[in-house]
């Protein structure tokens, strides 16, 4: 079972992943219908059944590239989730042997990905509504998470407890939580648009403080707009919400070395002190990641690679969480 956790796992960063490329390349209205593209199981690709996606959808021409990448990111999606299912179905078939096989959570984790599977249709349907995609996106890390710490309980359920790790658990789990709000505003600048709207470091071009929309950047759209695709917001707000990530940025570097810090130079456990140098070594490389997708205008790799090291690093803080707060 640790294995089939393991793929789990790595089919959950590739979901990620994908969904980011997907996202950067404009391509999440590639198919513009759900769970199939243009009334098709798989791409239209023969010209009699361009044309009649196209009679079907005229106002969405075939994009082949585009479909494509939307319809490989649903596949692996579907596969993570038949995955899970299996894994749920071994967790219950097995919880009586003694085997951590954690029903409660597997049986969560099924749930979840079904409502993720929802959310993915609504990206769709609601025409990138943002705060659906951001939505998405948040329920992506949610069940990469859960199938970590579902790996970590099985696996590492045997370490010592440590005791400086144990007193700054609950600085951890704030470190964690300021991590998801930071994750939060990172899906919002994505969903709508705003990650190019600041092209200087540290803040914004011109006379930014004065223009800084905080209502308009953090209401939530009303859905009467035919596609949101491109954003919707005004550049007032969207440089608002952009400024807001960095700031987030800021305080949560701040955070996160405070307790790598701690766990480093206080902590006798080698596991501890791992987990805190992992930790930072992440969040360095996600802050150069996050300073080269300003300087050179989001290149795909890179932005794709912020994508990826937030995952990474928010997986690390999951990790240091688990052995701060485990009991003897």
């Amino acid at each position: 079972m640790n294995k089939a956790l393991a793929f789990s796992i790595g089919l959950a960063i590739c979901v990620i992943l994908m969904g980011a490329y997907t996202r950067l390349e404009n391509a999440g209205l590639g198919c513009p219908d759900w769970p199939g593209c243009y009334g098709f199981v798989g791409v239209p690709m023969e010209q009699a059944h361009i044309e009649q996606a196209e009679a079907a959808f005229p106002e969405r021409p075939v994009e082949p590239h585009k479909a494509w990448l939307e319809m490989i990111h649903r596949y692996i999606a579907s596969l993570l989730g038949f995955t899970i299912l299996l894994l749920m179905v071994f967790a219950w078939r097995h919880h009586k042997h003694g085997l951590l096989s954690q029903p409660k959570l597997a049986t969560g984790l099924f749930f979840l990905v079904c409502f993720q599977g929802a959310l993915g249709a609504w990206t769709v349907t609601m025409k990138l509504l943002p705060q659906v995609v951001m939505a998405h996106l948040l329920g992506g890390f949610t069940v990469l998470s859960l199938l970590f710490l579902w790996w970590l309980r099985r696996t590492l359920n045997s370490v010592t407890v440590d005791d400086v790790a144990r007193k700054y658990a609950p600085l951890a789990a704030f470190a964690l939580t300021l991590l998801i709000g930071q994750i939060m505003l990172g899906g919002w600048t994505s969903a709508n648009y705003a990650a190019t709207a600041c092209t200087e470091l540290p803040w914004c071009e011109g006379d930014w403080l004065s223009r800084l929309d905080i209502n308009g950047a953090f209401s939530l759209p009303e859905g009467h707009h035919n596609s949101y695709e491109f954003g919707v917001m005004d550049y007032a707000a969207r440089m608002t919400v952009h400024v807001s990530h960095r700031l987030g940025a800021v305080v949560v570097s701040a955070v996160l070395l405070l307790l790598g810090w701690l766990l480093i130079n206080k902590s006798q456990q080698l596991l501890v002190r791992k987990a805190g140098w992992i930790m930072l070594s992440l969040l360095g490389l996600q802050v150069l990641l996050g300073i080269s997708n300003v300087v050179w205008q989001l290149p795909l790799p890179v932005a794709v690679a912020h994508n990826g090291g937030a995952a990474l690093l928010l997986l690390s803080l999951v990790f240091i969480n688990f052995l701060s707060w485990r009991r003897a």
